[in-house]
């Protein structure tokens, strides 16, 4: 009759999963100077034996709940094998998962611990790694009130009591290596909390998942799973200082650009190569990518994330959206991708009370929770939080080769009073709305990304008056590289709206933007945000009939891409769709087989072209003396003019007319004297436009003007925008 050396509360507290170190009593330990035990928990198991030397050793089980144990004469703790005989009849051998010591160090846990393991992709998750001569998976996940974790899969019928995880000190952090296990399986960790209920959560930092519905993450090995051919790209990217280089970012929605016959998905290699020709054609810069961070719902357009280092599985795998990036970067192209640090879904399975406890966001609905979103909040003075979003930041860069990163809806993080009724907040320890450990941690982000990843790009989209959000961080700034303009792309569209005969009364609508243009790196932005939710396509908000509509499309452009700041429209835009944009549909390509919108296109590919070629448009974007006003007092006519300056001190005349009346020998003030060359025209033929008496060249007169000793006669288009420099 075999005597079983475990205790009834120590057998207990293996079966209840009530110890944060497994391991104290799972594997093989010494008895005394003769004897060692070896014990194992599976309650798959029928029969368990241990191989050591060659030689079996039948365990005995000392709980009908799947507790084996034996005890051997051995003066030493040897290695072994486990033979497992399961109640199918099949029948396993495998080096036991409790006889591996750890694999993350002492010093990952400080770092972990202290929010500084800037690589902590690298270490927490799942990775297929070779252990101790082994090959499998080590798993590690933070989980610091649990009372128990266990990783749960595919390879143990999402059992959770056979592979518990041991807690390493008191770091918080829960570690396994299981031998034997190979990318492909699905995995999982289940949870006990302190009030023993069992949470069946995703990896945080699980690489790859199912397709939704579905949701759980697959074992994948994110290194060496592409061969970059982007180096030359690289190397252009840092050395470039891209505030004095010409940005024109194309934003686009995977799921949407374009489908397939049946409305399905392109996949990441698919659209790679669509997205690249109509870059190229249309002559754009940059691309921006909405969230490709893994997702359940579509409607929530990414933004609404559960797995931050997933690309998502809709459209492929993740070195299919690697092919993607190199195939742009092979051709000169940037990649920008959203990011959305500050909130996250309340889905059961996702981060939210991840361990029973509010771990990732705070406890407090008053400081944890956007109402507006459904959404958490997270703590970021929390360190581990901190270091969670940080990593995450840095390992798109490092893994995927992002060129930028464009931080989501920044005012909701800075500020404690974000979309919240009076008494419905919590101020800081001074007693003020500002988030002063969010701000603290974009200052960190902007710093750190900068430190490693010089040429890269961070970008906030941020709606309010927040001082210094582009300002380098040791000049008391947030540190991005740029900022969203939202006040110019509503006052500019507030404007474009109105019937032409109403816009001179809101002339300042489109000067006011000057006042404060330098106050901050600005980024002129059309987002999805203003095509959408009956806001109407860019297109549609224009006023007048067919004609006026894409003439003042066309003019607004020229505008824009003349107005100091690098540029950003949304998809669609670019032709002139009418519908709004639904997530859930293609484009409406159709439309290019008619005259407006091809030529409308055409246009794009030009200006584009134009705005390349004259580094006047955007070398001193950023400088006050990159711009002068010519004249922003016609308000009557409601024309603008304004030149636009390099660092040579070559200019370009830029004239805007926006209402339908055309204007004939319009004199404008110019600083040189000779013969000025129109260098674009929106109003051309060519364009959808009227081709109104161009003057191709024209020479200056003496005629006061403009606070100029000189002028230049010419005619105005309707609805457009001439551009002329010196000869």
């Amino acid at each position: 009759m075999y005597k079983m050396i475990l205790s009834e509360n120590e057998l207990k507290q293996i079966i209840n999963g009530e110890l944060l170190d497994p391991f104290i009593f799972l594997g093989m330990h010494k008895l005394d100077k003769t004897k060692i035990v070896v014990r194992v928990y599976n309650p798959q198991a029928e029969k368990v034996k241990v191989i050591i030397d060659g030689i079996n050793y039948e365990m005995f089980k000392i709980s009908q709940e799947g507790v084996f144990e034996v005890v051997i004469e051995s003066k030493d703790i040897k290695p072994y094998k486990l033979e497992y005989k399961f109640y199918n009849g099949s029948i396993y051998r495998v080096r036991d998962t409790y006889s591996f010591m750890p694999y993350l160090t002492e010093y990952d846990l400080f770092l972990i611990g202290e929010g500084n393991h800037h690589k902590l992709y690298e270490k927490l998750g799942a990775h297929v790694i070779e252990h101790e001569g082994y090959s499998g998976v080590n798993f590690a996940v933070w989980a610091p009130e649990a009372k128990k974790v266990s990783v749960v899969g595919s390879f143990n019928s999402w059992d959770g009591r056979v592979h518990q995880m041991r807690m390493r000190g008191s770091s918080g952090v829960w570690e396994l290596f299981i031998p034997n296990l190979t990318e492909g399986d699905l995995y999982k960790f289940e949870i006990k909390t302190k009030k023993n209920e069992i949470l069946t959560k995703i990896d945080p930092l699980a690489f790859y998942f199912e397709k939704r519905p579905q949701n759980a993450c697959i074992i994948y090995d994110i290194n060496n799973k592409f061969q970059w051919n982007d180096e030359n790209w690289l190397i252009k990217r840092e050395l470039t200082d891209w505030l004095k280089a010409p940005i024109s970012v194309y934003e686009v929605h995977l799921g949407s650009f374009k489908r397939k016959e049946g409305n399905e998905f392109l996949s990441y290699k698919e659209i790679a190569h669509e997205l690249l020709d109509y870059l190229l054609k249309n002559n754009y810069t940059h691309l921006e990518i909405m969230p490709v961070s893994e997702h359940p719902l579509d409607e929530s357009w990414g933004y609404q994330v559960t797995g931050y280092y997933a690309t998502t599985s809709r459209f492929g795998k993740p070195e299919d959206f690697m092919y993607l990036v190199n195939l742009l970067h092979e051709n000169n192209i940037g990649i920008i991708l959203d990011w959305v640090p500050g909130h996250f879904p309340k889905d059961a399975y996702a981060l939210g009370r991840y361990d029973g406890t509010a771990l990732y966001e705070h406890q407090d609905p008053r400081q944890g929770e956007h109402m507006d979103w459904g959404t958490y909040i997270p703590n970021f003075g929390r360190n581990e939080v901190k270091n969670f979003f940080i990593a995450n930041a840095l390992y798109w860069i490092d893994k995927f080769h992002i060129d930028g990163l464009r931080v989501d809806a920044v005012a909701s993080m800075i500020y404690l009073d974000y979309s919240r009724d009076s008494g419905s907040w919590v101020p800081n320890q001074y007693g003020g709305r500002e988030n002063l450990e969010a701000i603290e941690f974009l200052k960190y982000f902007n710093s750190i990304t900068h430190k490693y990843y010089k040429g890269v790009l961070t970008i906030a989209e941020e709606s309010t008056a927040f001082a210094g959000v582009s300002r380098p961080t040791e000049d008391n700034g947030l540190g991005f590289s740029m900022k969203w303009n939202m006040g110019w792309m509503n006052d500019s569209l507030e404007y474009m709206k109105k019937d032409p005969i109403y816009r001179k009364y809101h002339h300042h609508d489109l000067t006011f933007s000057m006042v404060y243009a330098f106050s901050e790196k600005f980024k002129l932005v059309i987002s999805h945000d203003e095509v959408v939710h009956g806001k109407k396509s860019l297109l549609n908000k224009m006023p007048g009939d067919l004609w006026q509509k894409f003439a003042n499309l066309r003019l607004f452009f020229t505008y824009a891409f003349c107005h100091p700041g690098k540029k950003l429209f949304f998809m669609g835009s670019e032709f002139g769709q009418w519908n709004e944009w639904n997530c859930n549909s293609s484009l409406d390509w159709h439309l290019l087989e008619n005259e407006p919108h091809k030529k409308t296109q055409y246009f794009i590919e030009k200006l584009n072209e134009f705005y390349k070629n004259y580094s006047e448009l955007w070398e001193l974007d950023y400088f006050g003396e990159g711009f002068e006003w010519l004249d922003f007092k016609d308000q009557q006519n409601s024309i603008l003019a304004f030149k636009r300056k390099n660092s040579k001190n070559e200019e370009v005349i830029c004239i805007f007319n926006f209402t339908p009346q055309v204007h004939t020998e319009y004199k404008f003030g110019v600083p040189k004297e000779g013969i000025y060359q129109e260098i674009f025209n929106s109003d051309l033929s060519e364009f959808y436009g009227s081709n109104f008496e161009r003057k191709l060249e024209v020479e200056t007169i003496k005629y006061e003007v403009h606070n100029q000793n000189h002028a230049i006669s010419i005619n105005i288009p309707p609805l457009g925008a001439v551009i002329y420099k010196l000869k």
